[in-house]
């Protein structure tokens, strides 16, 4: 009989950690993200719904911009359930199968959002540098392609890392450290090498959101050459407030993913409410923050969602 760091079983189940030293105030704490889940479901479902029902809006920036809202709604929706069993019925278990459904999720539309905010920029790069040309380079046909690769990239290289997992024992605790399942969090809990898990997940962050971060800021080295060079001043404010929205998104979108990895890798001494705080913010912020900052800088789109709610009073 294997001794029990000898174990190649997987776990029937995982225990998903909720708010560490804060579990009697659990229900309280609840309140807030119901308020955030409720503000992110329905501010992107109604960006969704103005850009499919306002003829006007059916333009390539805001076909990008139903993208970003759509991966939104997954993120949202990926975690929904285990946060909020949580904090509603200490629903903690998790078993290993669900487990690794709900990273491919969660991982898939992060790596998804990623690609989309990359689109955006060079949505924004052609609209600035090359207007003239800017019809005919985003045609429809272009568009749906785009979104295909989009979602092809974000979804095929996370079968093989997953598969990776599933070949792990996991002999230590089962208790992750999250309200809900994230890769580097569950392959801690492994008592095999992982070194070709660890090195593979790198390889994949790196070839997707790291190159696609490099990419946006080359695009904005372009697009800040290109708007210098224009002579009048009220020309230039108007071409950067355009790209107002997308940076905005970009610097909630990739500063707690950055945080959240750095945290992961050299962290080890951190306290758990650090990690938990960090992990929340990584998936719930951009969801709720992109729809507000559309709305509130896109004039179209705040324009398109007035008149949806005065025509819904009337």
């Amino acid at each position: 009989m294997p001794s029990s760091n000898q174990s190649i079983s997987h776990p029937a189940v995982f225990l998903l950690t909720g708010i560490p030293g804060f579990e009697t105030y659990h229900a309280w704490i609840s309140i807030p993200f119901c308020c955030l889940y409720a503000v992110a479901i329905s501010g992107n479902g109604m960006i969704l719904f103005v850009i499919i029902t306002e003829s006007s809006l059916h333009e390539p920036m805001y076909y990008f911009l139903s993208m970003l809202s759509c991966t939104d709604l997954g993120l949202c929706l990926s975690t929904l359930v285990t946060i909020l069993g949580i904090f509603w019925f200490n629903a903690r278990e998790i078993s290993f199968d669900a487990c690794v459904g709900q990273m491919f999720f969660i991982h898939g539309f992060t790596f998804m959002e990623s690609s989309v905010l990359l689109a955006m920029a060079f949505d924004r790069f052609i609209a600035i540098c090359n207007p003239l040309r800017y019809a005919t380079i985003l045609t429809n046909a272009r568009i749906i392609k785009v979104g295909f690769a989009v979602v092809i990239r974000g979804t095929t290289a996370l079968v093989p890392l997953l598969l990776l997992l599933k070949r792990l024992s996991f002999c230590r605790s089962h208790v992750l450290h999250h309200s809900y399942c994230f890769y580097p969090d569950v392959m801690k809990l492994s008592c095999t090498d992982t070194k070709i898990n660890s090195a593979f997940g790198l390889s994949i962050v790196i070839s997707n959101a790291g190159v696609d971060s490099v990419l946006i800021l080359l695009s904005y080295v372009l697009i800040i050459h290109s708007v210098l060079s224009i002579a009048s001043p009220e020309e230039r404010k108007k071409a950067f407030g355009t790209c107002v929205s997308h940076i905005s998104a970009v610097a909630i979108f990739y500063i707690p993913m950055i945080s959240l990895s750095l945290v992961h890798r050299f962290g080890k001494h951190t306290p758990p409410l650090v990690h938990t705080l960090i992990a929340n913010v990584y998936l719930l912020i951009p969801p709720v923050m992109n729809p507000i900052i559309y709305s509130v800088k896109t004039k179209q789109i705040r324009k398109a969602v007035l008149k949806t709610f005065l025509s819904k009073l009337i």
